[in-house]
């Protein structure tokens, strides 16, 4: 197989598996959603920065001596069908990146990231990636079993909080929350996170 060092050397049409992901050895960086390549943003901006900072150093400092561990972009997390218990890589065809992700299962970690679906997610907003998280993610997060899933919108200072109902197998979009408002991941009810913090710059 020819070493791919370009991103040019790829068709941005084709369909591809994280067996193919794993040779790719060019500076961009890509994630890939059923097997299409979905382009990343160049450079979060410093309020994306920002509030990514804000909210990790929140959720890791709750979870230190915890078994939880919390694990920000750049991080590889490869999703598959959760009803299969062994998967081979070139089965696997969606590996993202979240801002942000909790992960509360040890046996899910290896070298390469995270093998299954975080407990919970947060993925901040830009112009250019609202789409793909408020849509294609949220769909792939709901099918994968992630239990609760934030979307972050840094311009209206707002949070949306989706925890996933296991019988229906979809999210319920629990509550939104303003710059000025207290929020509690279900998954954790003693942490209060004071948004007013999180979007103070």
């Amino acid at each position: 197989m020819a070493k791919i060092t370009r991103l040019s050397q790829l068709d941005l049409d084709g369909v591809y598996s994280y067996a193919d992901y794993l040779t790719w050895q060019f500076d961009e960086t890509v994630e890939l959603l059923r097997g299409k390549i979905a382009l990343m943003s160049p450079v979060p901006s410093f309020s994306h920065q920002d509030i990514s900072t804000q909210l990790l150093v929140e959720i890791g400092s709750y979870l230190k001596g915890k078994a939880c561990k919390a694990f920000h972009a750049p991080f590889d997390v490869r999703l598959y069908d959760r009803r299969k218990s062994i998967v081979a890589n070139r089965e696997i065809v969606t590996v993202v990146q979240p801002d942000l992700c909790v992960i509360c299962d040890k046996h899910k970690l290896d070298s390469k990231g995270c093998l299954g679906a975080p407990d919970w997610i947060i993925e901040i907003l830009s112009k250019s990636t609202a789409r793909k998280d408020m849509q294609t993610k949220f769909q792939l997060y709901q099918e994968a079993g992630v239990k609760e899933y934030w979307l972050v919108y840094p311009y209206e200072a707002t949070v949306s909080q989706f925890f996933l109902d296991e019988q229906l197998e979809k999210y319920q979009l629990l509550k939104m929350y303003a710059n000025q408002d207290q929020i509690t991941p279900c998954l954790f009810p003693d942490l209060s996170i004071d948004l007013q913090e999180v979007f103070t710059r």
